[in-house]
């Protein structure tokens, strides 16, 4: 018996004595083979992306092609530009004016459509209000400045403005935020609002009112206006909604005016 006792307090004590030994060891965690060569040469995670792939890149790359490729061909009555209205002129008769005029918000429309039907879009209302009006104060100001700057004749010879579209920047603008607001639920909102914008630039030029550098750097406009709108916008108001009742409407006035009704109703 006094043997048996002797054992196990020999075993009790080498397990003992054995604990400090095994606490020294580092923890590991079974290994990963999935992940072996994510990262072969160990460098940090944590590295900054280069501009190549930074947000900035990627909101600009492609509007400044297509705004560099209209400022390349805007070469008035000749080279692309002479033969594409060459065959617009024969393909198509010009239409009513007003008709573009009004096309030009049909994106935020659709917008606002969409928001009543009850589709959560990526900002709430007071936010994309706020994006939206700095969109247009960025597109409003740039193709205007181009415009007097460049001096470019329209194909009908009613001034010196043609180079950029601004239809087309405008219809463009309200597409690209359509479709930013929208494509995590689905991407036929955007496909449906660029082809409100595309339409409005095929019908500038059937109109006589453009060229096709015109409309491409218009659309190029368009869309960075809206990117970089979004980009400088902090949401300082938040996710929550200010106030209730609060309804976004476009609106037509006649005699070509178009604009937006604005409601709201704030908390009691």
């Amino acid at each position: 018996m006094r043997s048996f006792i002797l054992t196990r307090f020999a075993a009790v004590a080498l397990l003992l004595s054995s604990l400090p030994a095994y606490a020294q060891l580092p923890a590991t965690a079974p290994s990963d083979t999935t992940k072996k060569y994510e990262n072969p040469k160990g460098v940090s995670t944590g590295a900054k992306a280069t501009f190549f792939k930074s947000k900035l890149f990627r909101a600009v790359a492609i509007p400044a092609v297509m705004i560099t490729y209209g400022a390349i061909t805007a070469q008035g009555d000749a080279g692309i530009n002479h033969s594409s209205q060459e065959f617009v002129r024969k393909q198509f008769r010009p239409v009513s004016t007003g008709f573009d005029n009004t096309l030009i918000i049909a994106p935020y429309f659709e917008l606002a459509a969409v928001a009543i039907a009850g589709v959560e879009s990526r900002n709430d209302r007071v936010n994309t209000l706020l994006i939206i009006a700095k969109g247009e104060a960025i597109m409003l100001a740039s193709t205007f400045a181009v415009k007097y700057l460049r001096g470019e004749p329209r194909p009908n010879g009613s001034d010196n403005l043609s180079f950029p579209s601004g239809h087309t920047a405008q219809a463009f603008l309200a597409a690209s935020i359509v479709h930013t607001e929208f494509r995590d639920k689905s991407q036929w909102y955007g496909v449906g609002a660029y082809t409100i914008a595309t339409s409005v630039a095929a019908l500038r030029m059937i109109n006589d009112k453009h060229w096709q550098s015109d409309v491409v750097a218009g659309a190029g406009f368009g869309i960075l206006s809206a990117h970089l709108a979004y980009l400088s916008h902090r949401n300082r108001w938040g996710r929550k909604s200010i106030g209730r009742d609060i309804g976004m409407v476009p609106a037509y006035f006649g005699g070509g005016a178009t604009g937006m009704s604005i409601s709201w109703r704030p908390k009691k």
